[in-house]
């Protein structure tokens, strides 16, 4: 994990496309199978998930520092509700582990916050995400109905429709994006208003 890499976002994730059936029973109890898991991310992310973001926030501000274990519990809460979130929407039937990648490729940079973060920013990139925010909200009811879909048509073929899979990781990557710049406070770098 190294800073921004020419080309790249600092917030990158790529979910791997099950390659073989998934199965069919895990597929139609999935909202039962996910609530021991969910329990426990809820549990770490409504105590420090949103805990850091004020710190962090005033660590850059105030001492342009953004210490590497904050980080690096970030990184893994992300990582973990991400993997979370893929397995709920279905994209694979792996059960989500709390520590290993799994299926879930998600890499944020550590920044250099002397050279790649304005410290004044932090108090306002909340604010700029606004239009995100709105694209989000219609694009996440998107995927909602799209993940519905896809969990009729697992029930029936065994597959995850390939162009509903690379939708809702794209909502995913897009959300992702908008952490990253607002809340994880990554980058400087205004997310793409794009699923790719």
């Amino acid at each position: 994990m190294t800073t921004e890499t020419a080309g790249s976002y600092a917030a990158r994730l790529e979910i791997d496309y099950p390659d073989r059936a998934l199965d069919k029973v895990s597929t139609l109890l999935r909202i039962f199978y996910v609530l021991p898991i969910f329990v426990v991310l809820a549990a770490l992310g409504s105590g420090a998930g949103g805990a850091l973001f004020f710190p962090v926030m005033l660590m850059i501000v105030f001492r342009q520092k953004y210490p590497r274990w904050w980080f690096d519990f970030s990184y893994q809460l992300v990582r973990f509700q991400t993997r979370v979130m893929a397995y709920l929407d279905l994209m694979s039937d792996e059960y989500p582990n709390t520590d290993e990648e799994q299926y879930v490729h998600l890499e944020l940079d550590y920044p250099d916050v002397k050279t790649d973060l304005n410290r004044w920013l932090p108090l306002v990139k909340w604010f700029l995400a606004i239009p995100h925010y709105v694209a989000l909200f219609f694009l996440v009811i998107g995927a909602f109905f799209a993940v519905i879909a896809a969990w009729f048509a697992i029930l029936f073929t065994g597959t995850y429709p390939p162009g509903i899979f690379d939708y809702v990781e794209g909502v995913m990557r897009w959300g992702l994006r908008v952490e990253a710049y607002a809340w994880l406070l990554l980058t400087d770098e205004y997310p793409p208003f794009s699923l790719n």
